[in-house]
């Protein structure tokens, strides 16, 4: 029987200010099994930016980065925002490790074609160094992982986090029984946009494509389900989409094939 592994991702809202973090850390500390920890910063680095006069340029909530602006979020995500967690962890006894994409080659990308929009420095995931991360995981390490990988000729990309969170996952089903928890605004995928607690407690593929069809289901939340289903098609043994003050409990929408 496989080990059980656990990998949350988190938004910056939560893990920049102090409060919201240091509840996730507490929370996370207390997870039993194996865990990861992917998290963003994107408010931190806008803050940054506006300090030091760079313009921070959003497509479709998607940061434009250009080579300043690449600076600037190496500097946040990599250093200020990662490098925080890692010590609170440490400090409840969690043997946290902060890792960017171009640590140890565990996350390369290739930078993203220009199309209609030229979004810069930004890597698409082509390959995770699941073998590696699994050694590390069974020798009681506890990944931090940074929105940041390489393209292993010499440059760093800034990478969306919600992708180095499902692409990690489905790499290292090979090796655990992994649960995906993606952590949001909402408590979970709700019936009514307007009702928090009209949240949908279980969702298979059927579920899904029939709600979406009603238009129950829309805007963003539905690439974030396509993205849940691949992950779940790829090995991934469940994905829940919930509240960062829930990740210890049985709330928010769990997903299954």
């Amino acid at each position: 029987m496989r080990e059980k592994l656990t990998l949350i991702k988190v938004g910056g809202k939560i893990v920049e200010e102090e409060a919201s973090l240091r509840q996730l850390l507490d929370d996370f500390a207390t997870l039993t099994g194996h865990k990861v920890l992917v998290h963003g910063g994107g408010r931190s680095a806008t803050r940054l930016a506006e300090r030091l006069g760079i313009e921070s340029r959003m497509v479709d909530g998607r940061r434009i980065t250009d080579a300043e602006t690449l600076q600037v979020v190496t500097m946040v995500y990599g250093g200020l925002v990662n490098k925080n967690i890692v010590a609170g962890l440490q400090a409840r006894g969690v043997n946290a490790l902060g890792l960017t994409g171009a640590d140890m080659n565990v996350i390369r990308s290739a930078k993203r074609p220009v199309g209609n929009i030229d979004y810069g420095f930004v890597g698409d995931v082509k390959q995770v160094n699941a073998a590696l991360l699994s050694d590390l995981i069974g020798k009681g390490v506890v990944p931090v992982m940074a929105p940041l990988t390489h393209d292993g000729t010499g440059h760093l990309l800034n990478t969306n986090a919600d992708t180095i969170a499902g692409e990690t996952a489905k790499a290292l089903a090979e090796f655990f029984d992994v649960t995906l928890v993606y952590c949001f605004e909402k408590k979970g995928v709700l019936r009514d946009e307007h009702d928090d607690n009209s949240v949908i407690s279980s969702l298979n593929y059927a579920d899904f494509r029939h709600l979406a069809e009603e238009g129950v289901i829309q805007g963003g939340m539905l690439p974030k389900l396509q993205n849940a289903f691949e992950a779940l098609n790829a090995g991934v043994c469940e994905v829940v989409i919930t509240q960062a003050t829930s990740i210890k409990g049985q709330g928010g929408t769990r997903i299954r094939l």
